[in-house]
Order: structure tokens, then C-alpha cells, then sequence
């Protein structure tokens, strides 16, 4: 991309139909694009009232120097997370959410669980990785899982630096999205999946007019030979995972086995806490629901009502 392109100053059209393409990654204002012919362009966005995400399809102008993404086509989910101040989008158009944990690192279960409501809620799909099976204490993380796979979600153990066949399945066709704290080896699993998205890299840098790309953003890699086109992004690892942009009311659809007792509390807007004739805290007492679960439902709560308080 030149110089001029690079400042954002305005590019110098050279005509041609609008061109169809995968946003993969972004730096400020910049973006790679691919092509639907495979082609890396590096793009900027026209105008400023539009927030991109990696995911998004797009068409773009051929200019001098590179693109000008000049349309957003619809999205079928935005996959983002937030807190009462902004927002941080992760990727557009996911189909699934892949959580990566590993038992040599200290897992923040709430975290985990956030990852989970937060697919919910999109109407993703939630699969579960257990990495890092060749290393002591894999059972006891596998027991530590136990209760996530009682609940429905994919449990899938592997071994990053060895075989990566069992979570090949369960990505073929989907728009995923891997997620999991510092450390807990998503980097290796994509490099495994694919070794070519490590030549890549310098590939996206040059498109984004940057040195080097590295994964402080959401970088999208697309899967080869998938006759579905399903790709996968590569968050950056992250300590926290606000849902201040999900509405108080809509929450507790997002736990699913509290889906069966919504609508049976005595109260329609029964906010599930200390109102009389909740049917969630009678599940709890006779042990149909695991307490940790509700709490953290309530937090959820209590953060989204904060986020929409007076002067927000």
C-alpha cells in the first residue's frame, strides 16, 4: 500500500465493478481484505460511521494503492463483548465459539462461563477444548469440565503439538471463533489446523501497511479446502469478557437449563433473585441448578442494569 494510502489520504479510482471479500484483519483504519479470487488487498473504510469487524463481508473499489471498502453486507451476528463504558468487537458473521483451556494454567471458570452465555446469546454454537493432553493433570481438568459437558457443550481433549484430528470435525463449515486466556496454546492449535496461516501472516502485515501482524486484534484465517468456506479467528487472549450490551431481561435465555423454568416464577418480571415463587431458586434448592450458575446470572444482570442506568 503507498505512503499516501497509509496517511488515509484520499486514493485515485481505476474503475471497475465493485469486488466481493472477507475482512480478515484490521489495524485503526486500515484492512486486509480477501478477495473472493483469494486476492489480499489492503483497504481503507469510506467514511467513519461504520465499525468494521473481522468477518464481515464486504465490497470494495479497486483504487490506486490498494481498496476503499465502500459497503458492509448484512450481518448474521456481531460476537463482541463490552461494559457500561465500550464496546470491543470480536468478530462478525460467527457461527460458532471455541473455548480453549489447558490444565497447566489456572482457568477462570466465571470467564469460561461468560464465553459460554455470550455464545448463547448470538445463537452460536459452543465447543469446549481441552489442550494440552500430554501434560500432568489433564484428568483433573477433564473432571473440572465434567459439569460443562453435563450441561450439552462439546468437550473435545487434544494435544496442540500432536494431533489436532479430533477438533478437525467440529470446525469444517463453521465461522469460528477461538477464544481462551494467554497461555492455553490457541496459536499452536491454528498453526496445527493449518500450517500455511503462519506464512500468512506476513501476507495480512503487508496488506495493513503495517511491520508485523501479531494477535492483538481478531485475525480470521480462512480454511482450506472447505467447500463451505468456514474460517476461524484467532481472538487475543483476554482476562476479562463484559456483557454490558445484552438486555437484563434476555439473559437468563442464555443458560440452558434455565430455559425450561423461565415463565413458571409467580411474577412475569420475576428478576430471579429473592422474589417469592421464583421457579429458578426452587430448582436450585432442590439441586436441579448449580448455584454458581444463578449467581453469575445475577451478576450478569446487575452489570447490563448498571450499563442502562440513569446518564447512560
Amino acid at each position: 500500500m503507498s505512503r499516501a494510502a497509509r496517511r488515509g489520504h484520499a486514493h485515485i479510482a481505476v474503475g471497475g465493478p465493485l469486488l466481493e471479500g472477507l475482512v480478515i484483519a484490521s489495524h485503526r483504519r486500515h484492512f486486509a481484505v480477501r478477495l473472493d479470487d483469494g486476492e489480499m488487498l489492503g483497504c481503507v473504510l469510506k467514511g467513519r460511521s461504520t465499525a468494521l469487524a473481522c468477518g464481515d463481508r464486504v465490497r470494495v473499489a479497486r483504487m490506486a494503492g490498494g481498496g476503499s471498502i465502500e459497503a458492509v453486507l448484512p450481518r448474521t451476528t456481531l460476537f463482541h463483548r463490552s461494559d457500561a463504558f465500550r464496546e470491543k468487537l470480536i468478530a462478525a458473521n460467527v457461527t460458532q465459539v471455541v473455548g480453549v483451556v489447558a490444565p497447566d494454567l489456572s482457568i477462570d471458570e466465571e470467564l469460561l462461563a461468560r464465553w459460554i452465555v455470550a455464545a448463547e446469546a448470538h445463537d452460536c454454537r459452543f465447543v469446549l477444548v481441552a489442550n494440552k493432553a500430554d501434560l500432568p493433570g489433564f484428568d483433573a481438568l477433564l473432571g473440572r469440565l465434567a459439569p460443562y459437558a453435563a450441561l450439552g457443550y462439546a468437550v473435545v481433549p487434544l494435544s496442540a503439538k500432536g494431533d489436532v484430528s479430533s477438533l478437525r470435525p467440529w470446525l469444517a463449515g463453521q465461522r469460528t471463533v477461538l477464544i481462551g486466556q494467554s497461555g492455553m496454546g490457541k496459536s499452536t492449535i491454528l498453526n496445527a489446523i493449518a500450517p500455511q496461516f503462519a506464512a500468512k501472516t506476513a501476507e495480512v502485515s503487508s496488506a495493513l501497511g503495517t511491520g508485523r501482524h501479531t494477535t492483538t486484534h481478531t485475525t480470521v484465517y480462512p480454511l482450506p479446502d472447505d467447500p463451505a468456506g468456514g474460517w476461524v479467528a484467532d481472538s487475543p487472549g483476554m482476562k476479562t469478557f463484559g456483557l454490558a450490551h445484552l438486555a437484563p431481561e434476555t439473559l437468563a435465555h442464555a443458560f440452558v437449563e434455565l430455559r425450561p423454568l423461565l415463565g413458571h416464577c409467580r411474577f412475569r418480571d420475576c428478576r430471579h433473585d429473592r422474589e417469592p415463587g421464583c421457579a429458578i431458586n426452587a430448582a436450585v434448592a432442590r439441586g436441579g441448578v448449580m448455584p454458581h450458575r444463578v449467581e453469575l446470572l445475577r451478576a450478569l444482570v446487575a452489570e447490563s442494569s448498571a450499563a442502562r442506568g440513569p446518564g447512560k
